[in-house]
């Protein structure tokens, strides 16, 4: 996603190691098959936040905006227009006539105002509630205090209004997120807590079956209000495929996107390969995969104890492993985010300091936790490696190793999970803007049940450093909002909730007959890939 203030230039998925660049015209028609080795945990656009369903949810609902293919630029979406107040508080949008959910009612402006109020809701928990914090009546809400936004109104069947209970200059990324998607209420309502494996939508395409843990089957949505739109007749994703066998069907033409990519053993040999060239894509990306300590539970409530696992872990034998795909990570931004600080120094390798640290924090022989871990390779073999780490300076960790959804559950789990190793699951920037490393996963409104702050961290007063920076709206305020970010993550740092390992380059492994420039594969909203757009040749 993007930061139209601070970064509308930023391109996030610049290819580097590129196929074949697509000139061709679209085609429509075709049908594909994509691999993967672990199921989708939801289709839900309030609930699913893992990359694996990121960009199937993205092809399924829509939002009011969404952006430019392949680009960061904001376009309207299920908007015609919208306006905004000179003190950049008040947000009318009018809405496009004649967008049909799949049941065959048109969509109004009273679906985007249920639709927020259910992300928002707390009985929902939904892990983007967090992004709406600066609509009026946000808290009251989050509060439990009632069912309605104030600061969302329906003025009329194709108009709907926001008001801001402060200027905030995310707020139009914000309704680019899945978690702002526009859903049917009624829909919901019949199939309860289980529409995220029931998704009634309006986007370019439609759920046709789920076999769990087999296979997922997508349709064109033949009324879809974007014409042209979407080139495949039909996406079939496979489930429980090894990624080893997964290239050996790709090779076969079995398999038209390996999902999981290739795995670390044989990447410099695929890679060198000249005949695989143009079916791997490597795009850089903003991301960044660390290590959560659980600031509630003990020992790791005590700071020095956190600080001291940072000092623990080996993060150039970690890159090691997985052949080099990584840059080390010292800070909780990736290189390229605006705030990044390229002069922070970090928690440096140091075995005998963090000896010391915990020695000082009245743990001199250490003590016995646990860390989770995605089950899928290469992670438990960096789970392995961080293990062996902690116990160089006492820390006894049993590893946990669970499938993507297992560890999502445990992740908020107040007397669960004291560590968790996130990758596969490190955090993809969902716009480029300091902002976005900060609300959704470290921010006191994601401490909860079905929040992505597995730290459960919550620091009051970091939150209105960052209500502040956010509030920061004109253009002449930009170096200061940035400045006022850096200052945020350099005290989050000396918190250290994570210990941040590794900036992971974005890896999409496709068969020859897929058409479609590159950046689309390596799309930087629609990750992993942007399946509206793509084609068969």
């Amino acid at each position: 996603m993007k930061r139209h203030l601070l970064a509308q230039a930023l391109v996030a998925a610049a290819v580097l190691y590129a196929g074949v660049a697509s000139a061709d015209t679209a085609k429509a028609g075709g049908n594909i098959t994509v691999s993967y080795q672990s199921d989708l945990t939801t289709l839900d656009p309030a609930i699913g936040y893992d990359w694996q369903n990121w960009s199937v949810i993205k092809s399924l609902f829509d939002r009011l905006l969404d952006y430019k293919p392949g680009t960061t630029e904001l376009v309207p979406s299920l908007a015609d227009s919208y306006t905004v107040s000179p003190d950049g508080k008040v947000y009318t949008f009018r809405l496009r006539h004649g967008v049909l959910f799949q049941n065959g009612r048109e969509m109004k402006a009273s679906d985007v105002k249920y639709s927020l109020e259910r992300t928002v809701n707390p009985k929902t928990q939904s892990p983007g509630a967090g992004f709406f914090t600066s609509i009026d009546g946000y808290q009251a809400m989050a509060d439990g205090k009632t069912t309605t936004l104030a600061g969302v109104k329906v003025l009329d069947d194709y108009t709907v209004q926001f008001t801001l209970s402060h200027p905030d200059a995310t707020f139009l990324h914000a309704l680019a997120l899945n978690f702002a998607s526009v859903v049917p209420k009624e829909a919901v309502a019949q199939a309860g807590s289980d529409f995220g494996h029931h998704p009634v939508d309006s986007g370019a395409f439609s759920l046709a079956s789920w076999q769990l843990g087999h296979e997922l089957v997508f349709k064109k949505n033949p009324h879809y209000f974007q014409q042209g739109l979407p080139h495949l007749d039909s996406m079939k994703f496979e489930i429980g495929q090894d990624p080893s066998v997964a290239l050996l069907r790709l090779e076969r033409g079995e398999v038209d996107i390996a999902g999981d990519g290739v795995p670390p053993a044989q990447y410099l040999q695929f890679r060198a390969d000249p005949k695989y060239k143009g079916l791997l894509v490597v795009g850089t990306q903003l991301e960044t995969s660390y290590i959560t300590l659980k600031t509630t539970m003990p020992p790791l409530d005590n700071v020095k104890v956190r600080q001291a696992i940072n000092m623990a872990i080996n993060k150039d034998h970690i890159i090691r492993i997985i052949n080099g795909r990584a840059k080390p990570a010292n800070q909780i931004l990736p290189p390229g985010m605006p705030a990044y600080d390229a002069a922070f120094k970090g928690y440096a390798y140091d075995v005998a300091g963090a000896k010391k640290l915990l020695a000082q924090a009245g743990y001199p022989n250490g003590f016995d936790t646990e860390l989770y871990v995605m089950n899928t390779d290469p992670q438990p073999r960096i789970a392995q490696a961080i293990q062996q780490d902690l116990a160089q300076v006492g820390i006894r960790a049993q590893l946990k190793s669970l499938d993507q959804s297992n560890i999502i559950a445990a992740g908020t789990a107040r007397d669960k999970a004291p560590m968790i190793w996130s990758g596969g699951m490190g955090w993809l920037a969902d716009f480029p803007d300091p902002s976005d490393f900060y609300g959704p996963i470290l921010g006191c409104s994601s401490a909860t049940p079905g929040g992505w702050n597995w730290a459960l961290y919550c620091n009051k007063a970091l939150d209105a450093a960052a209500t502040n920076a956010d509030s920061m709206v004109k253009p002449d305020q930009r170096a200061a909002r940035v400045a006022a970010w850096t200052k945020v993550y350099s005290q989050a740092m000396a918190d250290a909730p994570w210990v941040p390992v590794l900036n992971e380059a974005r890896i999409t492994v496709r068969s020859p007959r897929m058409g479609g420039a590159d950046v689309l594969y390596v799309d930087p909203v629609h990750y992993p890939v942007n399946y509206t757009n793509i084609w068969v040749k």
